[in-house]
């Protein structure tokens, strides 16, 4: 896993915090200390929190499961929704949808909604409609597509949600908190780290903050995925030895099944062969007068 340094942390402004009278004294065990009005985050307990994140989104991914990430904040959407793609994971980077975790089945019909508007335009239905009907159909897709599009892929609830900005996205935590799904979130110092599984405190507003920590994320999930294939391909390397194994000993077993038929060696009696009965002789001694 890839660990990032110190001085990676201050150049990319991770231990900048909020103004003091914005805190949430939840966050004190991370503040190291105030300097012109703004809360400074200690970075020791930054690294300590990233790693622990790292390794936790690390065994999501090598379990095949998906990790949903949500930023909808203007800096955070282009990196969040780059680092995502590039590891195949869904994402929101729009507005939340309400109820996309405690009302999953409705948000499928949407997104089935969607997946058959794309269908009718390519199998010719759509050139049969009314323009009146195109018009209504495109804008819905295209609304739909803006808000689905990211987690069409997402069949089932998401194994964790990681979260930009936690009061932004007070919403998403809250519904994830009602299902059990764990949560990992960048915390500021004005968030409530308590809500949050995995907490990583850190600056949430300026993109090199983000896009460090997203970066730490993706390869994590990298690694993850790297070794879930290693693993698959190493269990199929077992199954075809044990194949083989069980074909070497079915022809072995065959062979000695022939050999006890035949004989062990030429000219031996068989094991079914009957012993040859033999009948006894004729006393031809002249009898006493």
């Amino acid at each position: 896993m890839s660990s990032v340094s110190q001085q990676d942390l201050l150049d990319a402004g991770v231990h900048f915090g909020h103004l003091k009278r914005k805190w949430n004294p939840k966050m004190a065990p991370y503040i190291f200390m105030e300097r012109n009005g703004i809360h400074i985050i200690d970075l020791n307990k930054t690294s300590a929190k990233l790693e622990e994140a790292a390794a936790a989104i690390k065994q999501i991914a090598k379990s095949g499961k998906k990790v949903l990430f949500v930023a909808t904040k203007k800096q955070a959407k282009e990196i969040v929704s780059t680092a995502a793609r590039s590891v195949n994971m869904p994402f929101i980077t729009e507005r939340w949808p309400g109820g996309c975790l405690t009302n999953f089945a409705t948000q499928r019909k949407s997104v089935k909604k969607m997946t058959g508007f794309e269908k009718m335009m390519t199998d010719g239905t759509f050139e049969n409609i009314s323009k009146k009907e195109k018009l209504q159909i495109t804008r819905q897709k295209a609304k739909m597509e803006k808000l689905l599009g990211s987690i069409a892929d997402l069949t089932r609830l998401p194994a964790a949600l990681f979260i930009i900005d936690t009061v932004k996205e007070h919403i998403a935590v809250s519904e994830a908190r009602k299902l059990n799904i764990p949560t990992l979130a960048i915390c500021d110092t004005n968030t409530d780290p308590s809500q949050i599984d995995f907490p990583i405190p850190a600056n949430d507003d300026a993109t090199k903050s983000i896009s460090l920590i997203m970066n730490v994320m993706v390869k994590a999930i990298e690694e993850g995925l790297a070794e879930r294939k290693l693993d698959k391909e190493s269990e199929r390397e077992k199954e075809v030895a044990a194949e083989e194994e069980s074909a070497d000993r079915k022809k072995y077993d065959m062979a000695e099944v022939e050999e006890d038929e035949d004989g062990a060696t030429p000219g031996a009696p068989k094991k079914t062969d009957k012993p040859t009965a033999t009948r006894p002789r004729k006393n031809t001694a002249p009898k006493k007068k």
